[in-house]
C-alpha cells in the first residue's frame, strides 16, 4: 500500500482525491486536464482544477506539493480501522490504473505533435547555430567596414569642404548664366510659340530680378524682360481675342495671362464674354434645326447633339472658370452661375420646342431615351453649378413631359373607347343594312372590354417607362411618388374610368339630344360593360397599376368601393334608360295604332290587330336580346290558367273574372261605380320602377310601360261594340304572350284589365265578345 501511495509519477498528483465512485468520471477528466497544465508548468491551483486547500503544506494532502507518502500511511495505520485501510488500498489502486490509462491516451493522442515538436526543436538547434556563426562573421566585417571609413572620412575631411564650396559657386554661376540667357530664352520661346514656356522662364527668375534690380545689370535684364513680356501678354491677348481655338486653348490663355499679372477682373469678362460667343453658336445650330425647311431629326439625335455641344461646352466652360478665377471669391461665383442660368434657359426653351413635337408620338421609349440623356447630360454642370439650378431645371422639364404624357394616354384611352363604340354602332347597323345577321351582343361586349384592356394595359406599359430603374430620373421624389399615384393612377386610371362613366352616361340624355340617336343594343352593352367593371375590371386594373407602380406617396387615393360604386350607377342609368327607350318604341306603335283607328265605326272583329302581332315580336326580340347579357332574373309562382284567361268587360283583377266572366245586358250595373270600386282594391303600378340588373326586370319595366302607354290612349278614345270588342281581342292575345316575359303575372292582368274596363267605360253599347269566341279568334292569329 505504501509502494502504492509513493507509486504515480509527476503526472500522478493532479486532480487526485478519494472521493465517491459517484464522482469518478468528472474526477478523472479533471485528473487529465490538470496533467496537460503540470506538463506545461502551470500553476499548482490550475493543475488542480479547483481551488486549493486549507493547508497547502500539509504532508497528507495526496494533491499536495508537500505530500509525504510515510506520514501519509503512518496517519492511515492510526486513524483508520482494518476495513477502510483496505477500502483505502483498492481506491487508490484504481486511481492509480486509471491516470495510467489517461496517460497513455494523452501520449497516443498527440504522439504525431510531440514527434514533431522534437524535430522542429532539433532543427532550430541546428539553425540557431549556423546563424551564430554568421553574426560573428558580420560582426567583423562592419568593424573593418567602420574602421575604414573613418580613416577615408579623415583624409577626405579637407577636400570635402572644398568641393561643398565650389558646388555652391557652380550654381551660383548657374542661375547667372540662366538670368543673362534669360531675355534670349523669352525672345526664342516668344518666336516658337511656345508661350507656356515663356512663362515659366519669367516666373522662375521674376522674385530674382525685382530683389537686385538696384544692381544696374539686373536693372538691365529687367528692362529687356519687361519689353518681351507685354509682347507676349500681346500675343496671348491676340490669341485669346480670336476665339478661333477650343475652350481649353482659350483656358491655357488665361492662365497664361494670369500668371504674368494681368488684372483677372478684365480677363473674367473676356473669358465668359468669348465662351458666350461659342455657346450661342451651338444655340443657333440647335434653332436652326428645328426649323420648317430642314426636317428636324428625331428627339434623341437632338438631345445627344445638345449634350455633346452646348452642355459639353458649358462643363468645359465653368470647370475653367472655376479653375482659373478661384481668388474672385463669391462674387465671381455669382457671375458664372448668372450666366449659366441664363444660357441655360435658352437651351431648355430650345429643348421643350422639341419635345412639344413628340407629345402625339405614341412612342414613349424613344421620348424616354432622350430625356434620360438630357437629364444625364446636365448631373455635371448641375453639381458645378449649383447656384444656377440647371439640375432642378432640368428635373422640372422631365416631370412636365411625364405630366403631359399622362394626359395624352388619357386622351388615348377616351379616342380609344369612343372608337370601340363607332365599331359596335357600325356592327350594330350593317346587319339590319345588308339584311344579314351580324355579331352578337356577347362577342361584341367581349371585343369592346377587351380592347379597352390592351389599350390600358399598353398605357400602363409606356408610362412604366418613366419609373426604369436604368432611368436616371427614376429616384426622384415625383417619380417614386406623385407620378405613381396622382398621376398614373389617379390622373391616367381613375381619370379614364370616371370618363369613361361619364361619356356612357351621357347616352342618356334625353331623345330629343344625343340619345335619341342611341341604339338601344347599345345602352345594353354599355350598361353590362359598366356592371362588369364593378364587378371584377376595376379591382384588377387598379391591383395591375400598385403593383407596376410601387407607389410610396401618402397622398390620399379613390378606393376601389368609390369608383365600383359610380360605375354600378352608371350602369343602372344605362339599363334604365334602355328600358325607357324601348318602352318607348313600343309604346309609339301602340300609341298610334289606337289614335289612327276609327273605333266607333270599325267592324266586327275577326283577327288580332297586326299591332299587336309587332308588340309581341318586338318585346321577344327584347328578350332575347336582353338574354345575352343578363342573367333570367326570379320570377314570381305561375298560375296554371295563365295563357288561357279571358278578358271580361268589367274585370279589374282575378278574383273579379272569376265571378264576373263576361257581361251580359240582362245583368245592368252602374260602369262609374264599379270602376271606383276596380281602383280601390287595384295594387298602385310604379310604371317607373327601379330595374335590376336581370332580364326579368327589365322586361317587367318595359312591359309596365307599354301597356301603360295603351291604357292612357285608350282613355282618350271614344269606342262602338265592335271597338270595344277588338280592344277584348288584342289584349287578350298580348296577355296570351306577355305574361311569361315579367316577373309578376298579375301585373301584366292587372292592366290589361283596366285598359278593357276603360274602354268599355267609354263604350256607349258596350257588349262584350263570348270568350270563347275571343279565344278561337287569338288562337287563329
Amino acid at each position: 500500500m505504501a509502494a502504492a501511495a509513493a507509486g504515480p509519477g509527476p503526472g500522478s498528483a493532479p486532480g487526485d482525491s478519494p472521493e465517491g465512485p459517484e464522482a469518478e468520471a468528472p474526477e478523472r477528466r479533471r485528473k487529465a486536464h490538470g496533467m496537460l497544465k503540470v506538463y506545461y508548468g502551470l500553476s499548482e491551483g490550475e493543475a488542480a482544477g479547483r481551488p486549493a486547500g486549507p493547508d497547502p503544506l500539509d504532508p497528507t494532502d495526496l494533491n499536495g506539493a508537500h505530500f509525504d507518502p510515510e506520514v501519509y500511511l503512518d496517519k492511515l495505520r492510526r486513524e483508520c480501522p482494518l476495513a477502510q485501510l483496505m477500502d483505502s488500498e483498492t481506491d487508490m489502486v484504481r486511481q492509480i490504473r486509471a491516470l495510467d490509462s489517461d496517460m497513455q491516451t494523452l501520449v497516443y493522442e498527440n504522439y504525431n505533435k510531440f514527434i514533431s515538436a522534437t524535430d522542429t526543436i532539433r532543427k532550430m538547434k541546428n539553425d540557431f547555430r549556423k546563424m551564430e556563426d554568421e553574426m560573428d562573421r558580420l560582426a567583423t566585417n562592419m568593424a573593418v567596414i567602420t574602421d575604414f571609413s573613418a580613416r577615408i572620412s579623415a583624409t577626405l575631411q579637407d577636400r570635402h569642404e572644398r568641393i561643398t564650396k565650389l558646388a555652391g559657386v557652380h550654381a551660383l554661376l548657374r542661375k547667372l548664366q540662366f538670368l543673362f540667357e534669360l531675355p534670349s530664352r523669352l525672345t526664342k520661346c516668344v518666336e516658337l510659340g511656345a508661350y507656356g514656356q515663356a512663362v515659366r522662364y519669367q516666373g522662375r527668375a521674376r522674385a530674382v530680378l525685382q530683389q537686385y534690380q538696384h544692381l544696374p545689370s539686373f536693372r538691365a535684364i529687367q528692362d529687356d524682360c519687361q519689353v518681351i513680356t507685354a509682347r507676349l501678354a500681346q500675343q496671348l491677348r491676340q490669341r485669346f481675342r480670336e476665339g478661333g481655338s477650343g475652350a481649353p486653348e482659350q483656358a491655357e490663355c488665361v492662365e497664361l495671362l494670369l500668371a504674368l499679372g494681368e488684372p483677372a477682373e478684365e480677363l473674367c469678362e473676356e473669358f465668359l464674354a468669348h465662351a458666350r460667343g461659342r455657346l450661342e453658336e451651338e444655340l443657333r445650330s440647335l434653332e436652326a434645326e428645328l426649323g420648317p425647311s430642314p426636317p428636324a431629326p428625331d428627339v434623341l439625335e437632338f438631345t445627344d447633339r445638345g449634350g455633346s455641344g452646348f452642355v459639353g461646352g458649358l462643363c468645359q466652360v465653368a470647370a475653367a472658370y472655376q479653375e482659373l478665377f478661384a481668388a474672385q471669391g463669391a462674387a465671381g461665383a455669382e457671375k458664372l452661375a448668372a450666366f449659366a442660368r441664363e444660357l441655360g434657359g435658352r437651351y431648355f426653351a430650345l429643348v421643350e420646342r422639341r419635345l412639344a413635337q413628340e407629345q402625339g408620338g405614341s412612342d414613349n421609349s424613344l421620348l424616354v431615351r432622350a430625356l434620360d440623356r438630357f437629364h444625364r447630360r446636365l448631373r455635371a454642370p448641375g453639381a458645378l453649378l449649383a447656384a444656377a439650378g440647371l439640375g432642378e431645371a432640368a428635373t422640372e422639364i422631365v416631370e412636365r413631359v411625364a405630366r403631359e404624357r399622362l394626359g395624352h394616354h388619357l386622351q388615348g384611352l377616351r379616342a380609344a373607347f369612343l372608337g370601340c363604340l363607332t365599331d359596335v354602332r357600325q356592327a350594330l347597323a350593317a346587319p339590319r343594312l345588308a339584311g344579314k345577321e351580324g355579331p352578337g351582343l356577347a362577342e361584341l361586349l367581349a371585343n369592346v372590354a377587351s380592347s379597352i384592356l390592351s389599350h390600358i394595359k399598353a398605357s400602363l406599359a409606356a408610362v412604366h417607362l418613366f419609373t426604369a430603374k436604368e432611368v436616371s430620373f427614376s429616384n426622384k421624389p415625383y417619380f417614386r411618388g406623385e407620378f405613381c399615384s396622382q398621376g398614373v393612377r389617379e390622373g391616367l386610371i381613375v381619370g379614364f374610368i370616371r370618363s369613361m362613366c361619364q361619356t356612357a352616361q351621357s347616352f342618356c340624355d334625353s331623345p330629343g339630344e344625343k340619345g335619341g340617336a342611341t341604339p338601344p343594343a347599345l345602352l345594353l352593352l354599355l350598361s353590362r360593360l359598366c356592371l362588369d367593371y364593378e364587378t371584377a375590371t376595376i379591382s384588377y386594373i387598379l391591383t395591375l397599376t400598385d403593383e407596376q407602380f410601387l407607389v410610396q406617396d401618402q397622398s390620399p387615393v379613390t378606393p376601389v368601393s368609390t369608383l365600383c360604386a359610380e360605375a354600378r350607377e352608371t350602369a343602372r342609368r344605362l339599363l334604365t334608360h334602355y328600358v325607357k327607350v324601348q318602352g318607348l318604341v313600343i309604346s309609339q306603335m301602340l300609341r298610334k295604332s289606337v289614335e289612327t283607328r276609327d273605333w266607333l265605326s270599325t267592324l266586327e272583329p275577326r283577327n288580332v290587330r297586326a299591332v299587336m302581332k309587332r308588340v309581341v315580336e318586338d318585346t321577344t326580340a327584347i328578350d332575347v336580346q336582353v338574354g345575352l347579357l343578363y342573367e333570367e332574373g326570379v320570377r314570381k309562382a305561375q298560375s296554371s290558367d295563365s295563357s288561357k284567361r279571358t278578358f271580361s268587360v268589367y274585370s279589374s283583377s282575378r278574383q273579379q273574372g272569376r265571378y264576373a266572366p263576361s257581361y251580359t245586358p240582362s245583368a245592368p250595373m252602374d260602369t262609374n261605380l264599379l270602376s271606383n270600386i276596380q281602383k280601390l282594391f287595384s295594387e298602385r303600378i310604379d310604371v317607373f320602377s327601379p330595374v335590376e340588373f336581370n332580364k326579368v326586370s327589365v322586361l317587367t319595366g318595359i312591359i309596365k310601360i307599354s301597356l301603360k302607354t295603351l291604357l292612357e290612349c285608350v282613355r282618350l278614345r271614344t269606342f262602338g261594340r265592335f271597338g270595344l270588342q277588338q280592344v277584348q281581342v288584342d289584349c287578350h292575345f298580348l296577355q296570351l304572350y306577355l305574361w311569361r316575359f315579367v316577373a309578376d303575372e298579375e301585373l301584366v292582368h292587372l292592366l290589361l284589365d283596366e285598359v278593357v274596363a276603360s274602354a268599355a267605360l267609354r263604350c256607349p253599347d258596350p257588349v262584350p265578345m263570348e270568350p270563347s269566341v275571343v279565344e278561337v279568334i287569338c288562337e287563329r292569329g
